[in-house]
Formats: C-alpha cells, sequence, structure tokens
C-alpha cells in the first residue's frame, strides 16, 4: 500500500471536487473515532477552509475528549481548520418528549445520527461548503453499517474505497493520536456505549476477510461460518442503503 501517495491522491481529489462544486470548503463531524480523524486530517491537508464539528448527545466522556484533543491537533497544524461544538442532547431529549412511542432503541440511536446530519448541513450551506462522509469500505459497501440519511447522508465520500485495516495504516502516517488509534471502533450512538463489533458480531478484521472470501465454505471453521453468515446477513438486510433509491418508472404509452 502506498500510503503517502494515497493520502497525496485523496487531498488532490478533494480540492478537484471543491472546485467544480464552486464551494469554499468542508464540514465533517468528529466523533472521536478513527475514521473521522483520519478524513478530517486528509480535508484538512488540502488548505482550504475545514469546520469540524462535535455533537454531543449524551456522549461518552471518553469519545468526547478524543473528539476535542483531535481538533485541537489540527488547529494547532492547520491554520484552514475551525471548529464548532453545538450541544444536541436538550434537542435529543425534547424529540423523544414529541413522539408517541421511544421504546425503539435502534430508531432513537438514528435519531442521534440524523439529528447530526441536519446540523452538519445547515453549517455546510451557511459556509458554502460540502459534507464530508466518513464511512470506509467496509462500512458503506460491506455490511452497510451506518444510518440511512444520518452518517450516511454527506456530500463526498473520500475513504470509502479503504478498508478499515487500510484506514489505520493512514492514521499512523498521518501521526493520529495514539488514543484515537488504539480505542474500540463505536458509532456512539448508544446509551450503553455498545462498541461496532457488539452491535455487528464480528471484527473489522474479520469482516474483511468475509467481503473477500471466495472460496470453499465446507473447509471453514466454525468461527469463519459464523462470520460469513454475519457478513452475509447484513449486507443482503442493507442493500436499500447501499442502492440507489427506486424510482418507478412510468411507461410511455401511460404519459
Amino acid at each position: 500500500m502506498q500510503t503517502t501517495a494515497i493520502i497525496t491522491y485523496i487531498s488532490n481529489w478533494l480540492i478537484e471536487y471543491v472546485n467544480t462544486c464552486n464551494s469554499k470548503g468542508f464540514v465533517i463531524g468528529i466523533s472521536g473515532g478513527i475514521d473521522s480523524a483520519v478524513t478530517s486530517v486528509l480535508a484538512a491537508k488540502t488548505g482550504l477552509p475545514l469546520i469540524c464539528v462535535e455533537m454531543p448527545i449524551h456522549q461518552n466522556k471518553t469519545e468526547v475528549e478524543r473528539g476535542s484533543k483531535h481538533i485541537q491537533w489540527l488547529r494547532e497544524n492547520f491554520p484552514n481548520v475551525s471548529s464548532k461544538r453545538i450541544e444536541l442532547t436538550s434537542t435529543f431529549d425534547e424529540f423523544i418528549t414529541k413522539i408517541p412511542s421511544n421504546k425503539n432503541k435502534l430508531a432513537l440511536a438514528n435519531t442521534r445520527s440524523r439529528l447530526r446530519m441536519i446540523t452538519l448541513y445547515y453549517l455546510a450551506q451557511d459556509n458554502n461548503s460540502l459534507v464530508i462522509g466518513t464511512g470506509n469500505k467496509v462500512e458503506d459497501f460491506g455490511i452497510g453499517f451506518f444510518t440511512k440519511y444520518g452518517d450516511g447522508g454527506v456530500d463526498i465520500s473520500p475513504i470509502a474505497d479503504l478498508l478499515k485495516s487500510e484506514v489505520y495504516t493512514l492514521a499512523k502516517e498521518l501521526s493520529i493520536n495514539d488514543d484515537v488509534i488504539i480505542a474500540s471502533p463505536t458509532d456512539g450512538l448508544w446509551m450503553d456505549n455498545k462498541t461496532d463489533e457488539e452491535q455487528i458480531g464480528a471484527n473489522y478484521p474479520e469482516l474483511e476477510w468475509a467481503m473477500d472470501f471466495k472460496g470453499d465454505e465446507g473447509s471453514l471453521s466454525k468461527r469463519e461460518k459464523e462470520v460469513l453468515h454475519i457478513y452475509k446477513q447484513l449486507n443482503y438486510a442493507n442493500q436499500h442503503k447501499m442502492k440507489e433509491i427506486p424510482v418507478c418508472i412510468i411507461p410511455k404509452h401511460l404519459k
């Protein structure tokens, strides 16, 4: 993997895309995780204005501290980086009081992500900027591990062709803080602070293996069969996220 060349390629790609859109720069949500950390540095390297946004909603203190520390490092190293902290806990809590039922935990978790998307797009429009996605290849095109119209609602996806392991490789090259690199991946959407592995039932190295597997399933170990089943099940169930929205094409003779 030509890490330095990939970093340069992605940053140049971002610049070219901004120029085609006549936009000014970028807006990105910072979670304290590896994906948003790497993506934000790649965007910062363009030299274009980058707004890093913290949007805590009943957030784990450690996650918040990691995100804040990363933003501080960015601002110290890139003069084009600014930041905003928008506390959304009260907004989320108020929303809960307005809906007829608030017992669906997955729906509530996804609501957190969608509130953040709304916030990012407000800031993007207010600053003539693009919302940057932070999803990697495993999440975006393997198992669909993102919220539809939440963290999946973005303008551009600079790391969506990189596996999670490749994101970690870039993180080391980009001098991302060690506390971000060693942290267990989590989407930060659950009250009980579930990790990605706890939600999915498999870790990212296992999922990358499943994405690439094309052999004889009969020769697999019990765990490998479990992982392959998890991967296939999620890939199938989340196709609605990974494909374009179905459009009902009306036959010409009916128009």
